[in-house]
């Protein structure tokens, strides 16, 4: 018996364009994506960077800066180690990142009435930020000289806040602080800049 052979089909040449062009397409495609990729690695290398070396961002947590700051709050500060007295500064104390505010600096003389009012070298502070004085959680013995190459500083909400009116918590070293608080990007309808 005779075996009947078939005939070969082959492609058109215009086939085989259009599977070049397919082929073609699928390597810029693949292209594209590695780039884009690779780019966002970078951008979130960089934004990392920028977050630990320069711009720390945090969250708030507690309530001791009511009314300045409600907890979930988020803020970014900047790095620097130049202070003044009203500075809304961040810390680290016990491995945590706090936020407080400068009263007085190394060498200034303070003093805290019984009902919680501030003075630092003989003038009473006006302090439009603190919605209640309260004396807190205070043991410190007045007039009260701040160390030199520390800070003395203060929660806003004066009733519950954990600050250096105490000599557990005590003068912040200047070493240890991280930086002044620049911004508050949240929530978006709280926005606020603090200035550098």
């Amino acid at each position: 018996m005779a075996k009947r052979m078939k005939k070969a089909s082959y492609p058109s040449l215009e086939e085989i364009q259009q599977e070049m062009s397919r082929v073609r397409s699928q390597g810029r495609y693949h292209q594209a994506l590695r780039s884009t990729v690779s780019t966002i690695i970078v951008v979130a290398a960089l934004a990392v960077l920028v977050a630990a070396l320069l711009l720390p961002v945090l969250r708030v947590t507690g309530t001791s800066m009511q009314p300045a700051f409600q907890p979930g709050d988020i803020i970014v500060a900047y790095k620097t180690d130049s202070f003044q007295p009203g500075d809304l500064c961040c810390f680290y104390y016990n491995n945590k990142l706090i936020v407080k505010r400068v009263i007085a600096m190394g060498g200034d003389k303070v003093e805290i009435d019984e009902e919680g009012r501030v003075a630092v070298n003989d003038l009473l502070l006006e302090e439009p930020y603190v919605s209640e004085y309260d004396f807190g959680q205070c043991d410190l013995d007045f007039p009260y000289t701040v160390p030199q190459g520390t800070l003395f500083v203060l929660g806003d909400n004066r009733p519950v806040a954990v600050d250096s009116r105490s000599i557990n918590f005590g003068c912040i070293n200047t070493d240890d602080m991280v930086g002044k608080i620049m911004l508050r990007v949240w929530p978006l309808n709280a926005f606020e800049y603090f200035g550098m």
